[in-house]
């Protein structure tokens, strides 16, 4: 399993909102800037980020975008779902219909790959972005010019 480029961005832009004061609006070329991402990518991932609640949207001379809820209440499992949607790892466990040998209630593998499902959803879900900031590992803010 592979998250995609999208997701890292994601993971950027909200940890970069949620390290912002005062819920202060911060202008897309700030974090377009701040955290190297292109600009055509910014926007898509915004609207995903938008959507599950995770970031807000400001309109007007001064808009921009601040973070959606409070950071101990976003999850990586919150982003990486906002960007990658539900994490799968075998169509059976989501759809038993799909099982090409009709075993889905008793198949060791089904059974197997749901409980590390779980397990990694559980996981994703139990570090927010409060657990970020809080970090005791120092944090890069600016590459290497």
């Amino acid at each position: 399993m592979v998250l995609n480029q999208a997701t890292d961005y994601a993971l950027r832009i909200s940890l970069f909102l949620a390290k912002q004061e005062n819920d202060s609006v911060i202008q897309a070329n700030s974090i377009q800037y701040e955290e190297r991402i292109p600009k055509r990518f910014l926007f898509k991932i915004m609207r995903s980020l938008i959507k599950a609640g995770i970031v807000k949207s400001v309109r007007g001379k001064n808009g921009g975008f601040i973070l959606g809820r409070n950071p101990e209440d976003i999850s990586l499992y919150n982003i990486v779902e906002a960007i990658e949607g539900t994490l799968i790892l075998n169509h059976c466990l989501i759809d038993p219909s799909r099982c090409n040998k009709d075993a889905t209630g008793y198949c060791v593998v089904h059974l197997e790959l749901a409980k590390l499902r779980e397990g990694l959803i559980h996981k994703f879900q139990s570090v927010n972005l409060k657990m970020f900031l809080e970090s005791k590992h120092p944090v890069v803010d600016k590459l290497p010019s």
